[in-house]
């Protein structure tokens, strides 16, 4: 059965592949071209290649492209990558990142790992709410698409996202000064500063990134704040010693803060009559506080020509404290505050060969991460209360992980890889409370929830009592490919990966022990053929892929009545889709960039709350996604150029529920509010630049689209409101930047 959609897939590839036309309708985002020939340098692979020499579906965004893109955050990066999604119901915090409908689904809670990956310098990142950071001072993204179980392993059944910044450079000095003004009276900065303290020995890299403005939601209520502000301020410091030829080690701390206002809710309908969409009325606008640091150093040595090792090790830390309105009304109907600490170490120990007809790359991985969690659930309970929620998770993750790329003939590349990974999780020091008191009232308990196996309020309060428990998973993922390239011509490559992603346990359920349990892992079968090269020398260059996965586990969060949250597997499920990416450049000075993604998701087994939700799609995984734009360098003016480059950004309709628009039976759901229909959205930006000085108009959302970005039922919960989360409205402003 899965063969007949996979051929199909296949035919097209190839049909798509062989016609230059088609491939002229659209072009990559690319990153931005340092070496003279074009070629863009990616380390997907662990090691540096020509991205089109990489046998891998990838994107790689520098930092220019970013910013013609009118992108300043990582949840905005959906915009610029084929069937990638990331959605949030905290605005920029914590972002859910999707990539070919693999992510956390519905998932709200921190301590779930996301299945696709999230690294800084090839750090992966654990908490998800230190993924949604600022963009600043990078070198590039590289987006990874597809199951990376063998070289970044831990958790990346979806995919990978690494970000990497610029590090010192050891000759001369550098740096920029930007400032930008824009509506909603945010005022934006940002820098960085290089020294180098000894030529091609040490040097020091400085960099900062600073937002403030207010909120973009108007709260109707009267002396209340707005909605979705943005103060933020981070930094980041990288000093870079290389005492000899051999030997190159970067030090690197980064601290970071954000203090703007929550996202706006769209959720009892009643009183939102005579409001707009960019509108809320809300009594309690709390803010989205979250903070992170972290330490790394990178230190590589070359121990002869042929091989490398390479020592990453991080310590990061960080907290969370989210005030939430969830009714999005000016009654307390649901006021929740989601409040975490967590640290997190990492160690990888990597070797690199590259001899006649092999390279192989292999290492060691050990990582460790802890989540402490408080959280107040103030519900409209009789009287006024709620619920007090308080565990501590600890996960260790160890791996060992080889690939090898073997020289069958020439230009003939076999790549085998195996990475085993054991997982171990702690979920303890549990507990949590029934109590009374109102959303600002001292909370007096009432009955032990957790540990308690029966219903909310029949277990008598105990401060005492604590709930415990652990688990275990063993994995063994791998890759292997085949790939091979034309004389002058296209690389062409076929693969096959197996990702995986640990089991978890429950972070929702306080309410009852009896919804807190360990679920299985997350495991994807993915099949992939792919092409990429030039043609025309320059003129164009394309990418384009076709996959199918088997994919089996999906974690999801299933709220009942009570309201009890349930973590469940999905057991079954499929996915099969296309992409292309292609860059045009028909002149010198003008370049066309595009993508298409196509994507078919379906559960082929999953029942919830008696529904049979078999043959619906996942959930945050859109049919159609594409990116077009054009970067036109217009005219030469006063020792500058004016270049315009507007975008826009496509998305078919997409679900936020697994129910899709099915209706558990017996129950108040109304799950066909749980979605966003088909949208286009534009961003455009004007700007004169010289080797110093850019100055750039920019706009966002150019044409106002009214769109939600995230949705949750709550009508399942017994609640008389859904959950909604519009994205931003139209934002534009001027920046000017100076270099040196």
């Amino acid at each position: 059965m899965a063969a007949q959609p996979f051929a199909r897939i296949f035919l097209t590839l190839l049909a798509v592949s062989t016609s230059t036309l088609a491939m002229a309708q659209g072009a990559a985002p690319a990153a931005d071209e340092g070496a003279s020939d074009g070629d863009i340098v990616v380390t997907a692979q662990r090691r540096e290649q020509s991205l089109l020499d990489v046998p891998l579906a990838v994107t790689a965004l520098g930092g220019d492209t970013l910013a013609d893109r009118g992108i300043t955050n990582s949840a905005q990066l959906g915009s610029a990558v084929p069937n990638l999604q990331i959605n949030s119901p905290y605005g920029n915090t914590q972002p859910n990142f999707s990539l070919r409908g693999i992510g956390v689904a519905n998932e709200y809670n921190s301590n779930q790992a996301s299945p696709v990956g999230v690294y800084l310098d090839d750090v992966y990142l654990a908490p998800r709410t230190s993924h949604g950071m600022g963009l600043f001072d990078l070198d590039r993204i590289e987006v990874l698409r597809g199951p990376q179980g063998t070289l970044f392993g831990r958790n990346t059944t979806g995919g990978a996202v690494n970000f990497i910044t610029k590090k010192p450079g050891l000759s001369g000095t550098n740096g920029y000064l930007q400032v930008g003004y824009a509506n909603y009276d945010t005022f934006t900065a940002q820098g960085a500063a290089e020294a180098t303290l000894a030529e091609d020995v040490a040097g020091l890299r400085l960099a900062v990134n600073y937002a403030k403005g207010d909120g973009q939601i108007r709260n109707v209520f009267p002396g209340g704040r707005d909605a979705a502000s943005v103060d933020t301020l981070q930094g980041r410091a990288s000093l870079r010693v290389k005492p000899t030829e051999t030997l190159d080690i970067v030090l690197r701390a980064y601290a970071g803060r954000d203090r703007g206002t929550q996202a706006a809710v769209h959720g009892f309908a009643p009183v939102r009559t005579g409001l707009g969409f960019f509108e809320t009325n809300e009594n309690r606008i709390g803010e989205n506080r979250t903070d992170a640091w972290g330490v790394s150093a990178n230190i590589a040595l070359e121990l002869s020509d042929t091989l490398s090792l390479t020592s990453i090790t991080s310590y990061d830390g960080g907290k969370q404290d989210l005030q939430q309105a969830a009714d999005g009304s000016p009654i307390d109907l649901l006021d929740i505050n989601w409040r975490s600490n967590y640290r997190q170490f990492s160690q990888e120990l990597r070797a690199n060969y590259e001899g006649d007809g092999i390279t192989f790359v292999g290492g060691l991985f050990y990582g460790w991460d802890r989540n402490i969690t408080n959280n107040t659930f103030n519900l409209p309970l009789p009287p006024a209360g709620g619920f007090f929620q308080h565990y501590r998770q600890v996960r260790k993750s160890y791996a060992v992980f080889g690939q090898a790329d073997i020289d069958l003939a020439d230009r003939l590349v076999l790549t085998l890889g195996a990475r085993y990974t054991k997982d171990k999780s702690r979920y303890d020091d549990a507990f949590a409370y029934l109590f009374v008191g109102g959303v600002d009232d001292p909370q007096t308990p009432l009955a032990t929830t957790v540990p308690c196996a029966g219903v909310a309020g029949t277990c008598p309060y105990d401060p005492d009592a604590r709930f415990a428990l652990v688990d275990t998973n063993n994995a063994l993922t791998g890759r292997i490919a085949l790939s091979y390239t034309f004389d002058d011509g296209p690389l062409v490559y076929a693969s096959y990966n197996r990702g995986y992603r640990a089991g978890a346990v429950n972070g929702g359920g306080y309410t009852s022990s009896a919804g807190i349990g360990y679920i299985e892992p997350e495991r994807v079968n993915a099949y992939e053929i792919g092409i990429k090269g030039r043609a025309g020398g320059r003129l164009l260059t394309y990418a384009a892929s076709a996959f199918y996965y088997d994919y089996s586990n999906q974690q999801l969060q299933d709220t009942r009545a009570g309201p009890v949250s349930f973590l469940v597997n999905a057991p079954a499920s499929e996915v099969y889709g296309l992409e292309v990416e292609t860059t045009l450049r028909p002149t010198d000075g003008f370049r066309v960039d595009a993508s298409l993604g196509w994507l078919h998701s379906k559960y082929k087994e999953l029942t919830l709350q008696g529904a049979d939700l078999s043959g619906n799609s996942l959930p945050f995984a859109p049919k159609l996604t594409a990116q077009l734009g054009f970067e036109w360098d217009m005219v030469e003016i006063g020792g500058g150029a004016l270049t315009f480059a507007p975008n826009v950004a496509y998305s078919s309709r997409q679900f936020y529920s697994p129910f899709n628009e099915i209706n558990a039976p017996g129950t108040p759901q109304v799950n066909s509010e749980l979605q966003q229909g088909a949208n286009a959205k534009v961003n455009a930006s004007l700007s004169w630049s010289n080797d110093a000085l850019t100055v750039r108009a920019f706009a966002n959302n150019l044409f106002d689209r009214k769109t939600y970005g995230y949705g949750l039922d709550l009508r399942g919960a017994g609640l008389p409101f859904n959950f909604l989360v519009p994205s931003a409205p139209r934002t534009y402003g001027v920046s000017v930047r100076y270099s040196f």
